[in-house]
């Protein structure tokens, strides 16, 4: 009987990494799927901020509150208070000292939330990255000279 060549096999050990690493793969939403609904966004989301990571980074994270609204941090400290509401099948946000909406459609998928931005040069897709209780860690306005 002739033994399998070493490029053949694949050890047990590099096959968990594999299996491992596609769990670190968010789910995409595809074509087929339908966007949320508002009522099942605000559901999902009212009372809990979510972490967004693009493209293997993290982004932003934004917490949701009653009536909604929402405060938004690109992670630097600073955050955007603002509201969001339907528009279609978009969820749109206007947020404080930015002029234009900001529409975006949301898909869940394995629990998770997806988003793709249809704003101009709508090439941005956030994946939840992490979904907590506690609000936004806020630095406040800028000031000084």
């Amino acid at each position: 009987m002739d033994s399998p060549s070493p490029s053949a096999c694949v050890s047990i050990s590099t096959m968990k990494v594999l299996v491992a690493l596609l769990y670190l793969v968010p789910a995409v939403a595809t074509a087929a799927d339908a966007p949320i609904s508002a009522a099942e966004f605000e559901r999902l989301v009212t009372g809990k901020t979510f972490s967004y990571g693009a493209n293997g980074v993290p982004y932003g994270a934004e917490a949701y509150y009653d009536n909604h609204r929402v405060q938004w941090t690109y992670l630097d400290g600073e955050c955007h208070d603002g509201v969001w509401y339907q528009a279609g099948e978009q969820i749109c946000f206007r947020y404080e000292n930015i002029a234009d909406p900001q529409c975006w459609l949301f898909f869940e998928n394995s629990g998770r939330i997806s988003a793709f931005y249809m704003g101009e040069g709508a090439d941005t897709q956030l994946y939840e990255t992490e979904r907590q209780s506690e609000p936004l860690q806020c630095l406040g306005p800028k000031i000084g000279v």
